[in-house]
């Protein structure tokens, strides 16, 4: 029988697999890459303690859609909003997701524009559990919120590039900063129901649709999630929308989430660098009844977690090390993308000699009182497969 926390802990799992379903990340990975960024301005704030997300272009089915930048309120004081991002994977261009923090991550160089500028965040800060707003960056009503500040904000990204998407032919050519890749091993938060909401607003609006606005949304973004009515029009699109129908459109495989260790543990072959690994949970110590036992296993358990880190923390200095190296060569994209592809191999293979090391470790694992003491019937064993 599951014990009780067992159940607990599939519920929070099966519960995490739902949000991720209803905010459209059931897997796609795109040939060609997304339009531009769209030009527009920042709808109003709607009040104290509001944070801006930028919009993006998502992709269902047969067609990049348009998800209005918004105002949202964070789901806790002192987090921030990383905006999702595509980058090319070497294959094809995949979405990584937006996620809340205590500190912005890695959100693929883009330049969303409203403090969010390629890296890091410059719109605001936390301060005592109340957001201040840098008004240079953000549209606030001074006479409805007070704590406001302004500090001049150099964007060199402005006059260069809308381009929507990170490496591949045209994307750019930014990597995670290591205060980025730390981000990435804390604690973060999915998008809020209100974003998933507005998420699903989008998608099933025609008029967001880049065939139907070819780069141009004519709700391009909103003073609260979901009010697509009161939203404001893009004044141009970014670039000339020219899709490449002639490509394969799309394959189906799970996305990959950057920054997001839960989901990306379960699809090692989708992880491209060691820095992406998540830490794994430690497992819980046996209690058999045989302290000595116990400890013995937990010790050896301790020392395979600590050995494996290590090998993991010396790939990830060689591949750092490998594109600083292609970084001063100025290679070519094909240079680039191989390496990338070497990355991935590497990365996987490690993950796959971790795994049997583990499942080996698990299986010299001592027998619990339970199972020491069950018997021996064919039904019973079907029972506690299947979790009954």
């Amino acid at each position: 029988m599951i014990s009780n926390r067992c159940r607990s802990i599939l519920l929070i799992l099966c519960a995490m697999v739902l949000s991720a379903v209803s905010f459209g990340e059931i897997g796609i990975s795109v040939t060609f890459g997304p339009p531009a960024l769209p030009v527009y301005e920042q709808p109003l704030c709607p009040g104290d303690g509001y944070f801006w997300t930028p919009g993006y272009w998502a992709y269902d089915g047969d067609d990049y859609f348009w998800v209005p930048g918004t105002w949202v309120l964070p789901p806790e004081p002192g987090l921030y909003w990383t905006p999702g991002y595509w980058a090319w994977s070497g294959e094809a261009f995949t979405f990584y997701d937006g996620f809340w923090a205590t500190q912005v991550g890695f959100y693929g160089g883009i330049n969303y524009g409203f403090g969010y500028f390629g890296e890091g965040y410059q719109g605001g800060r936390w301060d005592n559990g109340r957001f201040f707003y840098n008004r240079t960056v953000n549209n606030v009503n001074v006479t409805q919120v007070h704590n406001v500040y302004n500090t001049t904000v150099i964007n060199n990204n402005t006059t260069v590039t809308r381009v929507s998407y990170n490496g591949g032919n045209g994307g750019i050519s930014a990597r995670p900063r290591p205060e980025e890749e730390a981000v990435a091993r804390e604690r973060h938060i999915p998008p809020v129901p209100v974003q998933q909401q507005h998420f699903q607003a989008a998608r099933s609006n025609p008029e967001l649709r880049a065939s139907t606005n070819r780069g141009k949304p004519p709700v391009a973004a909103t003073p609260r999630p979901g009010d697509l009515r009161s939203g404001v029009p893009a004044k141009q699109a970014g670039a000339p929308y020219n899709p490449q129908r002639n490509q394969n459109t799309t394959q189906s495989q799970p996305n990959r989430h950057a920054e997001r260790p839960d989901n990306r543990s379960s699809q090692p072959n989708q992880i491209a660098h060691a820095s992406d690994i998540p830490h794994g949970a430690r497992p819980e110590p046996p209690n058999t009844g045989d302290s000595k036992q116990d400890r013995k296993y937990q010790q050896q358990q301790e020392k395979l977690q600590a050995r494996q880190e290590q090998e993991q923390q010396k790939l990830q200095r060689k591949q750092e090390e490998d594109h600083q190296r292609v970084a001063k060569q100025n290679a070519d994209e094909a240079r680039k993308q191989q390496l990338e592809q070497q990355h991935q191999q590497q990365t996987r293979q490690m993950q796959q000699k971790h795994e049997q090391q583990q499942q080996r470790l698990q299986q010299r694992m001592p027998p619990s009182p339970e199972k020491s003491v069950r018997p021996n019937n064919h039904g019973q064993k079907h029972d506690d497969k299947h979790g009954g």
